[in-house]
């Protein structure tokens, strides 16, 4: 065991967790409108609750088990075997767990921002339980846990690069979004503005810095690459920031704060993938290349296809997380055949199961809820609470 790589994805384990605790809650919270805001807490609360319960019980065991190239098998079941001196590289095995579980958490979290403001709680639940350890923690395996796109696999000696979740995350969690946006339809009033934009703000920053953990703690050491990959975040982002605010000023003739504040996330998702692996300048181009290309993304999804991808989780995570996946490519970390397989082959098997898996949990709880509910917001309609009473 080595102190100081424990001490630092100690650290990380914590601000991973920030980010949906309270970060992606406060961000998703601000965007939607008053009378929904509680439904999103809600969310991202009980899905922080019981996919680290589920982590624990067999998801884990499923990515980073050794049972072979696709499944990773049942033999780390509630981390039989693992005690406090169970070593995974320098790391006791136990924080590693505890910091792969905090993925485990904001990835499912992610895709509710697709659907916010008209979905039933119970289905999220459990479609959402389902799908992180039907999709979620395969694709874990696949990438980062020894499957059969880690180097020596498929792709041959140099295999997918993928540094903290460009495709594991970003792509997975995007694409289930867009699809359940589509399944469930839009809503009656989608073009209502964001409730609270200083509530996105406060929710962005704190996403901004609990990323530092994300790509930085992906490192799995103290060392050199985690800090450029700190570094390479935070230009990536300030770059992305800059490029959507000036993008947005010539298209609109005006900058937003919830623009330029989407703008820091579509930087921050593209550099996810490449983070170890670029130079500070190489960040900064991506960064500056994603804050215009999410928008368009965002502009193309919402007005052209006219799709209710609610809170523009494809168009930022997913368009962002793709293109700095293949940028690792273009800057030689590895090949475009490793990178784009590993996109191909993740893109059909997540939209597949999510199908399958929303489906089949519709059979027991409906995945909207019924239409008074959906007027009255579902603040009180679900949990019978309110986040402002303004009579008071």
């Amino acid at each position: 065991m080595n102190g100081a790589d424990t001490a630092w994805v100690s650290m990380a384990t914590a601000l991973v967790l920030l980010m949906t605790l309270p970060g992606l809650a406060l961000f998703y919270g601000g965007l939607v409108r008053a009378r929904n805001v509680l439904s999103i807490f809600m969310q991202c609360f009980a899905l922080a609750a019981v996919m680290s319960l589920l982590w624990l019980l067999a998801g884990y065991s499923i990515a980073f088990g050794e049972a072979n190239g696709l499944w990773g098998g049942l033999s780390k079941f509630m981390l039989l075997g693992v005690d406090a001196s169970t070593l995974k590289g320098t790391l006791p095995e136990v924080l590693f767990f505890a910091f792969q579980m905090t993925f485990a958490i904001i990835t499912p979290a992610l895709i509710i921002g697709a659907f916010v403001e008209r979905v039933n709680f119970a289905w999220v639940m459990v479609f959402s339980a389902l799908w992180m350890l039907l999709v979620y923690a395969p694709v874990t395996h696949w990438i980062w846990g020894g499957g059969f796109m880690a180097d020596g696999g498929i792709w041959g000696e140099t295999g997918t690069r993928d540094f903290a979740g460009g495709i594991v995350v970003h792509e997975t969690a995007a694409l289930a979004a867009l699809l359940l946006a589509v399944m469930i339809g839009p809503r009656k009033n989608r073009h209502t503005p964001p409730h609270n934009p200083g509530m996105v703000a406060i929710g962005a920053g704190l996403l901004w810095v609990g990323w530092f953990g994300f790509n930085g703690g992906s490192e799995l050491a103290a060392d050199g690459t985690a800090a450029m990959a700190i570094t390479a975040t935070h230009l990536s982002a300030a770059a992305a920031s800059f490029s959507w605010m000036m993008w947005e000023r010539i298209k609109f003739g005006r900058a937003s704060l919830v623009g330029i504040v989407t703008g820091s996330i579509a930087g921050l998702a593209s550099v996810t993938p490449a983070s170890g692996y670029v130079s500070p300048w190489q960040a900064v181009v991506i960064g500056l290349i994603a804050g215009a290309l999410c928008q368009e993304a965002v502009i193309l999804i919402r007005e052209r296809l006219k799709l209710d991808d609610s809170l523009d989780v494809f168009a930022v995570h997913g368009v962002g997380g793709i293109f700095g996946t293949i940028m690792v490519a273009v800057f030689g970390a590895t090949t475009f055949t490793a990178q784009l397989g590993a996109l191909a082959i993740v893109g059909l098997y997540t939209l597949l199961l999510t199908y399958v898996l929303a489906k089949g949990v519709a059979l027991v709880f409906p995945m909207r809820v019924d239409k008074e509910s959906e007027t009255n917001g579902l603040d009180l309609a679900t949990h019978g609470e309110r986040a402002y009473d303004l009579n008071s």
